[in-house]
């Protein structure tokens, strides 16, 4: 897979060292001389540019990349990028940093993000998930359909532990993606048995969220059924 990042700061060259030990190409482009450092990350390619201009993304060839990376320390050239590589380029999947929370509302599809990662977000849903048992955490936003990557761990005397999944009458727009059970990461298959503890991965929409932590978080004999 080509991956384009554009931010050579030390996000950036992170993500470009992870992305080559799973064996993909990637090219990070920075305007700044003082990014453009091959040696740390001597098997990427780079292009000492402003990624704001389309010449340097003709350059960068984005027309054959099927992932853009805005990673930049500045919101507006996230911004920037990320709607030049899906209006311009086509490009499959852009996923963009975004720096300043208050700005995560701007970073959806109507500027070409799929993907927003807002590391402040990220930190204190990793935090709550951390300590929050029976509480919804939104762990990441999804640009395209309104969608949220959610968690919850199901507590002791939930009314759904016990229940097959398929037995479940999930709310719509609700996909369950996974079970973590201790050291185990299992397929929400049908005749799976919820327990107590099953860390519990969902995809669905903020308009679903109160019912499905409603759902989940309801006490055994408490679940109104609906």
């Amino acid at each position: 897979m080509r991956v384009v990042i554009a931010g050579a700061g030390a996000v950036g060259r992170s993500i470009a060292a992870e992305l080559m030990e799973n064996g993909h190409e990637v090219l990070l482009i920075d305007k700044s001389p003082h990014a453009v450092s091959v040696v740390r990350v001597p098997r990427a390619e780079w292009l000492l540019a402003d990624a704001c201009e389309i010449s340097t993304l003709d350059e960068a060839a984005l027309e054959r990349c099927q992932v853009v990376i805005a990673a930049s320390g500045d919101d507006k050239v996230n911004l920037v990028v990320s709607l030049l590589a899906k209006t311009e380029y086509g490009v499959p999947r852009v996923v963009a940093r975004v720096n300043n929370p208050k700005n995560e509302w701007l970073f959806n599809d109507a500027w070409g993000v799929d993907v927003a990662v807002s590391t402040p977000r990220l930190m204190s849903a990793l935090v709550e998930e951390a300590v929050s048992v029976g509480d919804l955490v939104r762990l990441l936003r999804f640009s395209q359909g309104e969608a949220n990557l959610v968690e919850l761990t199901l507590p002791e005397g939930a009314a759904l532990v016990g229940t097959r999944v398929g037995e479940v009458d999930w709310p719509r727009d609700t996909a369950l993606v996974t079970i973590i059970r201790g050291a185990a990461v299992m397929v929400p298959a049908p005749d799976v048995t919820l327990a107590a503890g099953d860390e519990l991965l969902f995809v669905a929409t903020a308009a679903q969220e109160p019912r499905l932590g409603a759902l989940l978080s309801a006490r055994d004999g408490d679940r109104d059924g609906d």
